[in-house]
């Protein structure tokens, strides 16, 4: 895990902020414009369409700027907010009923753009974190293989980045 690993009260205090819809967790958040570089011509210094949003409970940032409304760029900004979320809060394993429902006989299924991909992920690597890094032990703990959860985590470059880091330094 990332060396800025953050720690919650429990899972059901981490989940529950990756289950809110774009507007309860923005409720949750300071979110501010700024003037980026990217698509938009003599638009783009002219009008504020990036979006930086700072979760306030747990202090984690995220930000977006590819397109040129500033609706979007909340959206991809929200988006990344909850993968954060999921790879750097912490919290002792539970298993949610999203992770059983994309289990099929050992196999970890569910793309990056699913709304209850976070809390899987999040799942993931809490596992993985009371198993002090051992993947098997991981793996045996979410009911898949090792090989299942590697191609799961390795799937999401931010995921595997922080697993990365996270067992370099043990």
């Amino acid at each position: 895990m990332p060396q800025e690993t953050r720690t919650t009260t429990g899972a059901a205090t981490r989940n529950g902020w990756l289950r809110l819809d774009d507007a309860g967790l923005l409720a949750q958040c300071e979110e501010h414009g700024y003037r980026s570089s990217g698509p938009g011509g003599q638009r783009r210094n002219k009008v504020e369409t990036a979006a930086r949003v700072r979760h306030r409970p747990s202090g984690i940032e995220a930000h977006a700027a590819e397109t040129r409304r500033r609706e979007d760029n909340r959206k991809r900004a929200l988006r990344r907010l909850r993968e954060r979320i999921a790879i750097e809060v912490r919290s002792p394993y539970e298993e949610p009923p999203e992770l059983a429902a994309y289990r099929r006989d050992k196999r970890l299924s569910i793309n990056s753009r699913n709304p209850a991909y976070p809390v899987v992920l999040a799942a993931a690597l809490d596992a993985l974190s009371e198993a002090e890094g051992s993947y098997a032990g991981a793996a045996k703990k979410i009911g898949t293989t090792t090989s299942q959860l590697l191609k799961f985590l390795q799937a999401d470059r931010e995921a595997w980045r922080a697993v990365s880091e996270g067992r370099s330094k043990t």
